[in-house]
């Protein structure tokens, strides 16, 4: 390290940060059964978890405010206080797992041993493809923001789109474990593209 220069990662001028929250647990979360069309509200340890990105956020300034249609990522926007500058984006839906909607990976895998949604790809639902592709477009209209970016939605499709960020497939996204209410930034080193912070 060159001596005075910071530990802090640095910016340059007009490269932008995105950052990630996850949606608070929900009934069908709590028991990991996978979830995309199916709109279920928070649950009660999820509404409370919630809460908790509003601290994370304070004294952040965003160009963008984005979020899922679904119902579980529009309560945790409103419950850290961005309801009323949030846009709905429906690249940001879940993936979609068709047959596989409601079961648990455990489950999954009685009839499909080793099955992963990352490698194998849901039953009847999106392909890493279709995927791919609607987290590029994310990631282009961040790019054209402004500022900063703050997006709401999912496990799996944000840790797609982390992956797509630094470069990666989306299976990629296998590594990078998420939780519920979770805030996470991705930004850059110079003119790198990194993730700064993770599952915050």
């Amino acid at each position: 390290m060159i001596e005075g220069e910071s530990l802090a990662v640095m910016t340059e001028p007009g490269l932008h940060e995105i950052v990630l929250v996850r949606h608070g647990e929900t009934e069908w979360s709590e028991a990991k059964k996978h979830t995309s069309t199916t709109d279920l509200p928070l649950n009660e340890r999820g509404h409370e978890r919630a809460l908790t990105v509003a601290p994370k956020l304070e004294g952040r300034e965003f160009a963008a405010v984005l979020v899922s249609p679904l119902r579980r990522a529009h309560e945790t926007c409103e419950l850290a206080g961005f309801a009323d500058r949030a846009e709905v984006a429906d690249d940001l839906f879940e993936w979609r797992y068709g047959d596989d909607e409601g079961r648990t990976t455990e489950d999954i895998r009685r009839d499909r041993p080793g099955w992963t949604v990352w490698s194998d790809g849901p039953q009847g639902g999106e392909t890493a493809e279709q995927v791919r592709v609607r987290v590029d477009r994310i990631i282009e209209q961040a790019g054209n923001a402004t500022g900063d970016t703050l997006l709401f939605a999912h496990g799996h499709i944000l840790r797609a789109l982390a992956a797509r960020w630094i470069g990666l497939e989306v299976l990629g996204g296998a590594r990078l474990a998420l939780g519920t209410a979770t805030v996470s930034r991705l930004g850059y080193e110079r003119d790198t593209r990194v993730i700064l912070a993770w599952n915050t």
